[in-house]
């Protein structure tokens, strides 16, 4: 696949087993997309931003898709979802809760301020197999997005 083609996706969470895990995921899968991996709310902020340590768009260009975590240090993913959408104003980055959470409350707040989806975390390494392949048919391949 061309680089210029390539897929951006960030990942924001702070378990670093489960970034890798996720990372080797969507190799297996054959997702054709580069993963950026922050670890906290703040850093996730500062990646969209393109603030230091993000400056540099070639090894960090703006993702076509954020994954988020609603429990991170710092800064957790509400925090990072009501700036996304109110200060930073990136209305059009889809931004996919990705949680342990069920809890009906969090579902809720998270839509609120502008989750485009949310995903409870499966509990297997097939059940992330699944979630993948539907991230990348719907986010990745068959969704339109503005330029």
């Amino acid at each position: 696949m061309d680089m210029k083609k390539l897929e951006h996706i960030l990942l924001a969470k702070d378990n670093e087993d489960y970034a890798l895990l996720f990372e080797r995921a969507l190799k297996a899968a054959g997702v054709e997309a580069r993963l950026n991996v922050v670890s906290d709310g703040h850093e996730a902020v500062d990646y969209l931003t393109g603030t230091d340590p993000f400056s540099d768009r070639t090894k960090h260009p703006f993702p076509k898709l954020l994954l988020l975590d609603l429990k991170m240090p710092r800064m957790d993913g509400f925090e990072v979802l009501s700036a996304v959408r109110q200060r930073l104003g990136f209305t059009q980055l889809p931004v996919i809760v990705l949680t342990h959470s069920d809890n009906p409350a969090d579902v809720r707040r998270a839509y609120e301020l502008g989750a485009t989806s949310y995903f409870r975390k499966p509990d297997s390494l097939e059940g992330l197999d699944e979630m993948i392949h539907v991230l990348h048919a719907y986010w990745l391949k068959f969704n339109h997005f503005p330029e």
